[in-house]
């Protein structure tokens, strides 16, 4: 993260010297999100550092959500710099300024954009990978800069051949669309992480590990509930198993549930489970073979999805 941002200070200080070397707005908008870039990216690397930071008394549950708040900044940022650069293109209509030797402008343009690109791909894959939030928000903000380049250099170019100065309001007008809606898109991204809207996919994710160990003892799952601290899942649910199993039985297969979950997600999740003693009807889903205080004959097993695990709700027979 921190070569990524010098990185990103390099390639500002580049297109500021394009912009200001063509007087370009199209250009100038471009260098203005490069700046974005680096103050985002600066409050990305801390964010990253302090979601590392472990556990400790005033934060039991880590210091992850710093992630959200930094790509809600950046969001932020991204935003109102979308706004800025659309008052000014407007404002390059009633005061045209003069444009010069936009093939310096072109190239310069280029080679920034393919910059962004590489680092913009680099970070969403090790986000990714390293499940971090501030990470993928920031390569994604990367990738959106190398699109507008890439729609700038085609405005300076036509620019270039057809000399109507006057595009290049125009390309600026579009970009400024362009970078407002990534601004809002990253800004309500992180509002509803940080209120803890339900992340379906994680859930869906996590359901599939679950079903694939899953055990006959197991006989029932509901009320789970999944929050995002960063990159770290936390996990309520309730599990079902039978009644006549020892305490120390019922704690090693929790145990056993939650390891065979993490060993798929790479210890990200901290469970908290509550464990049920099976009532009666719960004989008709329980899969157990030759259980001897069997009461009712089995009828089907119950699939765990989103449908049936999210309801604080002991299943039986359908």
């Amino acid at each position: 993260m921190f070569w990524v941002l010098m990185a990103s200070i390099v390639i500002a200080a580049i297109k500021f010297y394009a912009f200001f070397y063509t007087g370009s707005n199209a250009i100038f908008t471009d260098a203005l999100e490069s700046i974005i870039n680096v103050v985002a990216g600066s409050f990305a690397l801390f964010s990253v550092y302090y979601a590392s930071l472990p556990k400790d008394e005033n934060h039991p549950y880590g210091h992850g959500k710093i992630e959200f708040l930094s790509a809600g900044f950046e969001g932020g940022l991204i935003f109102f710099a979308g706004i800025s650069i659309f008052i000014k293109s407007i404002l390059g209509f009633i005061h045209p300024a003069e444009i010069k030797s936009l093939d310096v402008g072109i190239i310069l343009s280029v080679v920034t954009g393919v910059a962004n690109f590489f680092l913009g791909k680099y970070l969403i894959n090790l986000g990714n990978k390293k499940h971090s939030v501030t990470l993928i928000a920031d390569g994604k903000h990367l990738l959106s800069d190398t699109y507008t380049s890439i729609g700038l250099v085609v405005g300076l170019v036509l620019i270039y051949f057809t000399g109507l100065v006057w595009l290049d309001n125009i390309v600026a007008l579009v970009f400024a669309v362009l970078i407002i809606r990534t601004g809002f898109v990253l800004l309500k991204q992180s509002i509803n992480d940080l209120l803890d809207e339900a992340d379906y996919k994680t859930m869906d994710e996590l359901m599939k590990i679950m079903n694939k160990h899953r055990r006959p003892e197991w006989i029932d799952v509901h009320n789970l509930r999944l929050l995002k601290y960063g990159s770290h899942l936390h996990v309520d649910c309730h599990v079902t198993l039978p009644w006549y199993f020892t305490l120390e039985e019922s704690h090693k297969h929790v145990t056993d549930f939650e390891t065979l979950v993490n060993n798929e997600m790479n210890g990200r999740v901290e469970f908290f489970i509550h464990s049920d003693p099976c009532l009666p009807f719960s004989c008709s889903i329980c899969t157990m073979e030759n259980c001897a205080k069997r009461q009712h004959k089995f009828e089907n097993k119950v699939e765990w999805n989103m449908h049936n695990l999210l309801p604080n709700k002991k299943h039986g027979a359908i």
